[in-house]
């Protein structure tokens, strides 16, 4: 069975597939996002808070995914806890780092002039500071998403959702017929996915982003 029959009678099967794919790595996007931009405003007006931030964050990045995932399997179980887990933790890195960047980034000038009208630090923080870190902010999540896609085809071994299961798949039954096709269409479907992913974050970028501070 050649690729293109082997895509003609599993395109449900595939189609379905991806959206798990695609549902897991965006729910894991928003708790990332969400955290991430929570621990760069808790820690970018200090320095050392901010280093230790970025270390502990990166630090997640040095255990290897099948490993992190193995970890998490006797405490959670299989299935989406520890694919949740993994992925959010792993999502964490680039949007601590660029959300501490460019809050530290943001004119100072800008600051003083809120706070000498009156403005809250909270009302600062809001209507100054987080619009103007926005575009670094926006870059880190889309290098966490370019990341927990390919990390995602990895919690197929916790019996995970996604694309993962169709390359598993075919990598247990390589010399069958349909492996190198279960295997390139689960590539494919994850390469797919990425850069749809990034195209929505072009246009919200556009949508978001003034066009004074636009990169």
């Amino acid at each position: 069975m050649d690729f293109w029959e082997y895509l003609g009678n599993r395109h449900q099967q595939l189609l379905t597939d991806a959206y798990y794919h695609a549902s897991a790595v965006f729910q894991c996007m928003v708790v990332a996002t969400v955290l991430g931009v929570l621990i760069g405003i808790v820690t970018y007006r200090s320095g050392w808070a901010g280093s230790l931030a970025t270390t502990a964050t990166s630090t997640v990045l040095t255990i290897p995914s099948l490993a992190m995932i193995g970890l998490l399997i006797p405490v959670v179980g299989l299935g989406v806890p520890p694919t949740v887990i993994a992925l959010t933790l792993y999502g964490l890195l680039p949007i601590v780092r660029n959300s501490i960047v460019g809050l530290r980034g943001v004119d100072p000038a800008l600051v003083d002039a809120a706070t000498g009208i009156g403005m809250s630090r909270p009302a600062r923080l809001v209507r100054i500071e987080l619009p103007l870190a926005w575009p670094p902010i926006l870059t880190g999540i889309r290098v966490s998403t370019q990341m927990l896609m390919g990390i995602a085809a990895i919690a197929a071994y916790a019996s995970g959702p996604g694309l993962g299961n169709v390359i598993f798949r075919g990598l247990a039954s390589l010399g069958s017929k349909n492996a190198i096709n279960q295997v390139l269409a689960g590539t494919l479907g994850i390469i797919v996915l990425a850069l749809l992913f990034d195209a929505a974050y072009v246009v919200i970028g556009r949508l978001t982003i003034p066009r004074g501070i636009r990169v």
